[in-house]
């Protein structure tokens, strides 16, 4: 199995930036894509963004495109979202995502909160 732990998250003024890392343990996640969802209270969780095995494929969500970075460091099982011009719509809980065989393993999740 594997353990995801999301960090990097806090409080930010519109506009800002916050770099998000999601750690992996317990089995290397270098030959799998990985996820970032996000989440607020009452909504289902969302997608926002995705990178493939060696970070040569990404693609995004319409609400983050040319907003947000997603990359990754096989070598340190770690994958980053870099989130910049932060608006209060981003405001969520984000999480990280990996699938393996078939099963979906989620982090707890890191909170970001942007204020206008």
């Amino acid at each position: 199995q594997v353990q995801l732990v999301e960090s990097g998250g806090g409080l930010v003024q519109a506009g800002g930036s916050l770099k998000l890392s999601c750690v992996a343990s317990g089995r290397t996640i270098s030959n799998y894509a990985m996820g970032w969802f996000r989440q607020v209270p009452g909504m289902p969780r969302e997608f926002v963004s995705f990178i493939n095995w060696n970070g040569g494929s990404t693609n995004y969500a319409d609400s983050v495109k040319g907003r947000f970075t997603v990359s990754r460091d096989n070598a340190k099982n770690i994958v980053y979202l870099q989130m910049n011009s932060l608006k209060s719509e981003d405001t969520a809980v984000y999480y990280c995502r990996n699938t393996w065989r078939g099963e979906d393993y989620w982090g707890q999740g890191t909170q970001v909160t942007v204020s206008s």
